[in-house]
């Protein structure tokens, strides 16, 4: 099978490819390593099966072109992190939703399997938890650009809902839940790794807000392994899919955890959303997924949990160092 990965230099998306090169398939990323980066794949360059494109996925010839000679595709071009969100907000809803647009176009002209990944920040302020994909969006007003990235990532599921019913282009629409992981950078306030390098340098973490805020952290490999059987059967064509995991936990408890299994003598302090993304930033108190509906569909069900993804993470950070 060949697959077209956008976004495929990103942190997901290089072990998406990683994962389909293993499988037996041939991979052609289009990337325009803005936000992603060679090290992602410099173990990969040499695969006979992977081809990498240098390109903007908001080029329509170059994207046409690409989804031309592939079977299936993901669509995982985005900007990412809050931080990025906050300081660029129209590069933030043009890279979305004009890249979206462009990618689902192509595919509709020679009609290409897509799923499209979206993103828990959908939901937005939404209180009823653990949320379901029938539930509300619940976001602030356009004056908090907080919410931009949530706008626009709810317009391209949107789209591709209006592809579905307009042509029954195959669509499968994914909401991914805090992924985390081995080679996940925190460039753009990933909250992880960041963490973990400042306990590994001993240095103050930094906890935004009160602490309270809770949330949801899904190993890539069980993010991967959901993206990759989600888009082959026809059953889940059409269909909007939770991907993340269900085990629970406070940001304060997240620093004192990492603290910990670093064995790092590192202060945790916090600091008010105001100095850290500006005044009048909102934030969500809690973003647990209910995963019933892809456990029913593939048999997802993460095999990773929380301590898992610290030490991998823990590891690959000192690596880096």
């Amino acid at each position: 099978m060949k697959y077209l990965i956008t976004g495929g230099a990103g942190f997901v998306g290089s072990h998406l490819t990683e994962y389909l090169l293993n499988d037996g398939h041939q991979v052609t990323i289009l990337d325009d390593f803005s936000t992603g980066g060679y090290r992602n794949l410099a173990h990969l360059e040499d695969h006979q099966d992977l081809k990498i494109l240098t390109g903007d996925v908001r080029d329509a010839a170059l994207t046409k072109e690409s989804v031309h000679e592939a079977d299936m595709v993901y669509h995982l071009a985005s900007a990412v992190g809050v931080q990025l969100v906050v300081d660029r907000p129209v590069h933030t809803i043009d890279t979305i939703v004009h890249g979206t647009a462009t990618v689902l176009d192509a595919c509709r002209t020679y009609r290409r399997p897509v799923l499209i990944t979206s993103t828990s920040e959908v939901y937005g302020k939404n209180a009823n938890v653990p949320f379901n994909e029938e539930d509300d969006s619940v976001t602030g007003p356009p004056s908090k650009h907080r919410w931009c990235y949530a706008g626009a990532k709810a317009l391209d599921e949107f789209l591709g809902m209006a592809h579905w019913h307009e042509c029954h282009l195959p669509v499968v629409l994914v909401r991914l839940f805090n992924t985390v992981g081995p080679r996940q950078t925190g460039q753009y306030g990933m909250v992880i790794p960041n963490f973990i390098n400042r306990a590994l340098r001993h240095e103050t973490i930094r906890v935004f807000g009160d602490g309270k805020q809770s949330r949801c952290f899904g190993h890539v490999n069980d993010i991967v392994w959901a993206l990759a059987h989600l888009l082959g059967p026809t059953e889940t064509r059409g269909e909007l899919y939770n991907v993340g995991t269900s085990e629970e936990i406070s940001i304060m408890g997240l620093a004192q955890k990492i603290k910990e299994m670093t064995n790092s003598d590192s202060e945790i302090v916090t600091v008010p959303y105001e100095q850290a993304y500006g005044v009048g930033f909102e934030d969500m108190d809690r973003r647990m997924p209910d995963i019933t509906k892809i456990n029913q569909a593939i048999g997802y069900e993460p095999k990773n949990k929380l301590d898992d993804i610290i030490r991998d993470c823990v590891e690959y950070a000192k690596s880096q160092l």
